[in-house]
């Protein structure tokens, strides 16, 4: 009885959370690539190229939600419908009717880590190499319908009319042209193209003016190709420059161990010059610029260390979230004892988000800084385990 009993709830939890799933991530799928489409303008090659790597980040947040959505459906209408009630007449504890479900949960949990950490590792970048590769199409695009484009990369376009592939009468302004301040373009025609190898925007103009402010002014006829660089360009960054949410799992350990070394080579650099300082008795040079300047990069070396101590916490914390979100939503519906889906989603979702999402982002953002540990960020998921473990007591009374 027990085996046919775990099989029906599991086969009723497998239905409606592969259904829901589907449903949540096309909705995600449809906000976020939606998203792109209308800011960033584009076109239908790009959107299809954006859905492998937007499929990760989706599921990312539709995992945690469907797994409490499909365990509020199954057991608020097994409650309902009195079958929890008879299986307790029959002899059987409810609490075999939860087991079903914190298994679930339990093997879900581990692969919801490893598409969050493919979300951030492989989705995001894919994201930005897509936009950056359709950045030429979306310039044009943008240039045909609003004769002015500003991009994410630093710099903007303005043209007075667009004929194929020719910008009539264009301007362009690059905002991180140096210390200089921005420099404008302006020419008589213009093409656009984007170099793969250099991953810089090529711009062939015909009579141009450049203008970078009182140190150049000139106007140079005839054609020129000039190159615009983009800021965060496709090139590989050493991991050492790379945020530790953007670094995979299997590389925080070893990273966090270099950046400890790196942080030890540094307050040894600082300690040495602070030495040297008062040897010297040069006291002024200890607060003076290159101190400073020492003291800064540490402090950073020490936050970026904190950070990748902190990471692989965040991200087990993140995945395991399902395995709580069920452990209060199951119960939960129990004790609601309405067969309404929504209602007894509500029911159990709006507690679940008031409790576990300050708390997560408040341990996370604490443990960031240094104030508290890196399990910290667990903190949410602290709560909602005291909370699911009352409220299993009750229904064990039940």
């Amino acid at each position: 009885m027990p085996t046919r009993l775990t099989r029906y709830v599991v086969l009723e939890i497998l239905k409606i959370f592969v259904v829901s799933l589907i449903a949540l991530t096309l909705l995600f799928l449809l906000i976020g690539v939606g998203r792109d489409l209308m800011r960033r303008g584009l076109g239908p090659v790009a959107v299809l190229q954006l859905l492998p790597f937007v499929l990760p980040i989706s599921l990312k947040f539709a995992f945690p939600a469907t797994a409490l959505f499909s365990v509020c459906c199954v057991y608020g209408r097994m409650a309902a419908d009195g079958e929890v009630a008879t299986v307790k007449a029959s002899g059987i504890s409810p609490l075999k009717l939860l087991q079903p479900a914190l298994v679930f949960a339990a093997l879900l949990s581990p692969f919801a880590v490893f598409v969050s950490d493919l979300a951030v590792s492989w989705g995001r970048p894919g994201v930005n190499r897509v936009v950056l590769m359709s950045i030429e199409d979306i310039a044009y695009r943008v240039l045909k319908s609003d004769h002015s484009y500003t991009s994410d990369h630093g710099f903007s376009i303005h043209v007075r009319d667009v004929v194929g592939r020719t910008l009539i009468q264009p301007t362009v302004t690059m905002h991180n042209a140096g210390r200089g301040g921005p420099m404008k373009l302006t020419a008589r025609e213009g093409e656009l193209g984007l170099d793969p190898e250099t991953q810089m925007l090529r711009l062939k103009v015909l009579d141009y003016q450049l203008d970078a402010g009182s140190s150049l002014k000139s106007i140079m006829p005839g054609e020129e190709v000039i190159k615009i660089p983009l800021a965060g360009a496709l090139t590989q960054k050493d991991v050492s420059e790379q945020s530790p949410s953007e670094l995979p799992l299997r590389l925080i350990s070893s990273e966090r161990i270099r950046q400890d070394t790196r942080t030890d080579a540094t307050a040894g650099r600082l300690a040495t010059h602070t030495g040297f300082s008062i040897m010297t008795s040069r006291f002024e040079d200890i607060a003076g610029s290159t101190g400073r300047q020492v003291e800064q990069q540490l402090d950073a070396s020490k936050h970026r260390l904190v950070k990748l101590h902190t990471e692989p916490w965040r991200r087990w914390a993140w995945g395991f979230s399902c395995f709580f979100f069920v452990m209060v939503g199951a119960p939960l519906a129990m004790i609601a004892k309405t067969s309404d889906y929504w209602t007894t989603f509500g029911l159990c979702f709006l507690p679940t988000l008031l409790v576990y999402y300050p708390l997560f982002i408040l341990g996370l953002e604490q443990a960031k800084d240094g104030n508290v540990p890196p399990y910290g960020v667990w903190l949410g998921n602290a709560m909602l385990c005291v909370i699911g473990v009352c409220l299993i007591a009750r229904v064990r009374r039940y």
